[in-house]
């Protein structure tokens, strides 16, 4: 679970450290106080894109770090197999934001955000106030019914989009080579051309290489030679006298000090390898040698390889291998019919393959969708749809793509005798966010994300529906930890920790904070939600009574 949370300097906050408690936490204030600035820290820590803008006026960076306490062993294996270990099973992640970059690190070692990412997906699961508008989008349904399925689903459509990439690049081949005679005819001279020219130059293994060397040395032979010469002059014999003479003076006085005589040993062994030298320098010199005609014939083979390599590749690898691909080309096209209908048959072959793993996709996900509809239904029921209709439908597209030929969408009716439509046509915002809700609810039974942010999910409801999530927010924190930003006092009435956040006018600029309300703190903010500027007795009465409603519902 998300244990605790430090923010420093990030837009209107300027410093704020605020531990989490299990099950449900409430998050309440009043418009503008910095709900939304408190979530978006949340996400920055976890990897989201922020804007240098966002740094705040008291220094020149921003601190967010966020600690979880992982009680899951399933989440704890998975982080480990990123090759990082938690700490007492703690994962601590911080990011300091300055100007140009960002600082990133997990328990105290630097990490490139997309492990910040990979991580935070195991972790934390933010719902964001705008995030059932996806639910307006298609693509959305047949992501959430894939999900359902599970690891079935994901098996049959990684075949299905293996399976259709290998048959668009079959289909990518065949139509690349459905030429005209006229134009094979024109290919075909262009490939021997290609082939003659690559055969003709008879380059070997390794002689691109050794032929750029051997001309180095042959341009610079002079500079070379010369550069022999004068080594060898110094090193000759006057060196080797000096050496012989510093022998012969040491030996003269080595029996005045026992330690002389290593200095002695020395210079002799100096002396070797000083003759050694001579001798292998002399020997390199006799045999060096270049003349013109050499020197012209390697300049005319290495233009020829240098023509080669600005047509075909810079390795000896790389023109065998064009050389491959030019021979595959002039073998299709000598029996273009044969080779025409090896394509069809392959083409026909993986095409059967892929409409029979299709086939087995569809089969999961109407399964899948089966049982979804019937919880997603269930689950609407819970959140106070008095009558609802809900179907998962499931069609078929015209063509293929990786993901299936199913074309998935979300149909709902809402009223009675109403006909099921799509959601973007019949829904309001409110149910909108109903629906997502339920959507999370289900899948929250068998999630292994420990902590679910719910960011103002209750717009546009009231009354009895506020009622109803409110209670199914109790469910979903049974068996995870729940952060809720909400307006409504029936949710916040449901809360097991209750944190205000507030802003601070002053003279010159506004801060934000945040705390953690005691019992009867959290009645005087209930009060506040449900009277507004004037709280009366009667409208502390309806908070307290709310509270104990709310706190006899959680026991049941």
């Amino acid at each position: 679970m998300l244990a605790n949370l430090h923010v420093k300097n990030f837009a209107i906050i300027d410093e704020i450290d605020v531990d989490f408690g299990s099950h449900l936490n409430i998050l309440t204030g009043e418009t503008g106080a910095g709900k939304s600035i408190l979530v978006g820290s949340i996400g920055i820590a976890l990897g989201a894109r922020v804007s240098p803008e966002m740094i705040g006026s008291q220094g020149d960076y921003a601190m967010v770090e966020i600690v979880f306490q992982i009680d899951s062993a399933e989440t704890l294996r998975r982080i480990r197999q990123m090759d990082i270990e938690p700490e007492d099973n703690q994962i601590v992640i911080s990011r300091k934001i300055t100007g140009s970059r960002s600082i990133n690190k997990i328990n105290g070692e630097s990490v490139p955000v997309s492990a910040i990412r990979r991580v935070a997906e195991l972790c934390l699961d933010i719902h964001g106030q705008h995030e059932h508008q996806s639910l307006l989008n298609k693509e959305k349904h047949l992501e959430i019914v894939d999900e359902y399925g599970g690891a079935a689903c994901a098996e049959w459509k990684e075949q299905t989009g293996r399976l259709y990439r290998q048959y668009m690049e079959l289909k990518k081949e065949r139509e690349q080579n459905e030429l005209s005679e006229a134009e094979r005819a024109r290919q075909v001279d262009f490939l021997s051309y290609e082939k003659n020219e690559i055969e003709a130059a008879a380059i070997q293994p390794g002689e691109i290489e050794q032929a750029e060397e051997t001309y180095r040395r042959a341009a610079n032979a002079g500079t070379i030679a010369e550069t022999l010469g004068r080594v060898h002059r110094l090193c000759g014999e006057d060196a080797a006298a000096a050496v012989s003479q510093g022998i012969r003076s040491l030996n003269e006085i080595s029996g005045l000090d026992s330690a002389l005589s290593g200095f002695s040993g020395e210079l002799m062994q100096i002396e070797g390898l000083l003759g050694d030298f001579n001798r292998e320098i002399s020997e390199f010199m006799a045999d060096f040698s270049f003349d013109e005609k050499e020197l012209t014939a390697l300049e005319r083979r290495l233009d020829c390889i240098h023509t080669l390599q600005s047509k075909y590749g810079n390795t000896y690898e790389e023109i065998m291998d064009h050389l491959q691909e030019v021979d595959k080309k002039l073998e299709q096209y000598a029996d273009y019919e044969a080779y025409r209908e090896k394509c069809d048959r392959q083409m026909e072959a993986v095409q059967r393959e892929l409409e029979q793993a299709c086939e087995n996709l569809t089969g999961c996900r109407r399964e899948a969708a089966a049982q979804l509809e019937e919880k997603i239904s269930n689950a609407l029921r819970d959140l106070n749809f008095a009558h609802v209709d809900f179907e998962i439908h499931i069609g078929e597209r015209e063509e293929y793509r990786a993901d299936g030929k199913d074309d998935v969408e979300f149909l709902i009716a809402t009223n009675p005798g109403e006909e099921r439509k799509s959601l973007g046509k019949i829904a309001s915002g409110g149910e909108l966010s109903r629906i997502m809700l339920a959507i999370k609810s289900v899948f929250a039974d068998s999630d292994q994300t420990e902590t679910l942010i719910f960011d103002e999910i209750d717009a546009g409801i009231s009354g009895r529906t506020a009622q109803k999530v409110s209670e199914k927010m109790n469910l979903l924190a049974r068996r995870h930890q729940i952060l809720c930003i909400t307006h409504l006092p029936q949710i916040a009435a449901m809360a097991d920790y209750h944190y205000v956040i507030e802003k601070e006018v002053g003279a010159e600029r506004s801060r934000t904070r945040i705390r953690r309300l005691s019992r009867e703190e959290s009645g005087e903010e209930l009060a506040r939600l449900i009277g507004g500027v004037e709280i009366t007795d009667a409208v502390r009465s309806s908070a307290r009574e709310m509270k104990e409603m709310a706190e006899i519902m959680k026991t049941r």
